[in-house]
C-alpha cells in the first residue's frame, strides 16, 4: 500500500477536482485509509490566484488536505523543476505517513516531469544573462531567434517564435555549456517519455484521464467562465493592484487574467465578449492538453459524469 499512487489528468474543466474529492470521501470510508490530494495544476500553486483558476474552495475540499496548493507568490513565478523539488518531498512523505495518495491537475509537463525526470537545467551566470537579455532589450526577440538559427536550429524548429521564455532558455543553455539544448529533447525521447509503466519512482499507479465530448465540454467552459465573473473576478484582480502587484505578472499571462485584465485596460467592447474570448482560449488549451495526455499510457479514461462507479471500483482492485 505504501508506494500506490492514484493520478487523476484530463484537461481543464473536466471535474478532476470535484472526482478527486469524492474519490478520497469513499476511499476513507471504504477502506479507514486516510487519503491526501497533491496538486499539479501550475495555477493553483499562487497564493494570490483563486477565482481565476478555479482553486477549490476550503469548503469544498471537504476536510481532504490538499498540498501544493498556496504555496508562492505570483511575484516568484515557479517552473517543473521547482514543483519537482518540492512536490517529490510531499509525495514520499505522505506514502511513508501511510496515507493515500492522490495526484490531480491538468499540467501534463509538470506530471511527466516529476514521473520520468527532465532536461538538465544549467544555471546561467548573471554576466550571461544579462548579456542575452540586453540583446533582447535593444533587437528585440528577433537577435535570439538569430542566435538561435545560428547555434541550435532545431530548438528553434520546435519553439513558437511568441514563447519568449523557452527561446530565451535554449540560448542562455548554448551559451553557457556550448551543447544544443534540443540535444536534452532528444535523450529524453529516447526514455520512452510517454511510459508511465516505467518512472524513475518505486511508486505503482493507478491513472485515470477525465475527458467529455468536446461539445459538451464547451458548454461547461463557458458556464464555469461565467461564474468566474459573477464569483468575482474583477475584483480580484483590482484587489491585487491595490497590494502593490504588477499585473504584467508571468501567473497573471495565463488565460482568464490575461484577457480579464485587457478587459480592464478597454481593450474588449464588454464583458460578455471577454467572457467569449476566455472561453476560446480554455477550449484551445484542453485541445493541447488532450494532445499531450493522448500520448501518455498505460491509462483508465473515464467520463466524470457518468463513470464514477467505475472509477471507484478500479480503485477498489487497486488498494486491495
Amino acid at each position: 500500500m505504501k508506494n500506490k499512487l492514484i493520478i487523476i489528468s484530463g484537461p481543464t474543466a473536466s471535474g478532476k477536482t470535484k472526482t478527486s474529492i469524492d474519490l478520497a470521501q469513499k476511499i476513507l470510508l471504504k477502506f479507514n485509509l486516510p487519503t491526501v490530494i497533491v496538486n499539479f495544476d501550475s495555477l493553483l500553486f499562487y497564493k494570490e490566484l483563486s477565482i481565476g483558476t478555479a482553486k477549490p474552495t476550503m469548503a469544498e475540499r471537504q476536510g481532504i488536505p490538499h498540498f501544493m496548493i498556496d504555496i508562492e507568490s505570483i511575484r516568484s513565478p515557479m517552473n517543473a523543476a521547482d514543483f519537482i523539488k518540492i512536490g517529490e518531498i510531499v509525495i514520499k512523505e505522505q506514502l511513508n505517513l501511510g496515507k493515500c495518495v492522490i495526484l490531480v491537475g491538468g499540467s501534463a509537463f509538470y506530471l511527466r516531469a516529476l514521473l520520468k525526470g527532465m532536461y538538465e537545467t544549467v544555471t546561467p551566470t548573471k554576466e550571461i544573462k544579462d548579456k542575452i537579455e540586453s540583446h533582447v532589450q535593444k533587437e528585440g526577440i528577433e537577435s535570439t531567434i538569430a542566435y538561435l538559427k545560428l547555434n541550435d536550429p532545431e530548438s528553434l524548429a520546435n519553439l513558437h517564435q511568441n514563447d519568449h521564455y523557452r527561446l530565451m532558455r535554449a540560448a542562455l543553455h548554448f551559451e553557457m555549456t556550448g551543447t544544443k539544448f534540443s540535444s536534452q529533447k532528444i535523450v529524453l525521447d529516447d526514455q520512452s517519455p510517454y511510459d508511465f509503466s516505467q518512472i524513475i519512482h518505486p511508486w505503482e499507479i493507478l491513472h485515470f484521464y477525465l475527458d467529455l465530448p468536446k461539445d459538451q465540454h464547451f458548454e461547461i467552459i463557458k458556464k464555469r467562465t461565467e461564474n468566474m465573473f459573477e464569483d468575482g473576478l474583477m475584483s480580484e484582480i483590482e484587489s491585487l493592484e491595490k497590494n502593490g502587484f504588477i499585473l504584467g505578472e508571468k501567473p497573471l499571462n495565463s488565460i482568464g487574467y490575461k484577457e480579464a485584465i485587457e478587459w480592464k485596460n478597454g481593450l474588449f467592447a464588454s464583458q460578455s465578449k471577454c467572457i467569449e474570448r476566455i472561453a476560446i482560449s480554455t477550449r484551445q488549451l484542453a485541445k493541447a492538453q488532450r494532445t499531450f495526455f493522448k500520448k501518455i499510457t498505460p491509462k483508465l479514461c473515464f467520463n466524470p459524469l457518468d463513470d464514477q462507479e467505475k472509477i471507484f471500483s478500479a480503485v477498489e482492485q487497486f488498494l486491495s
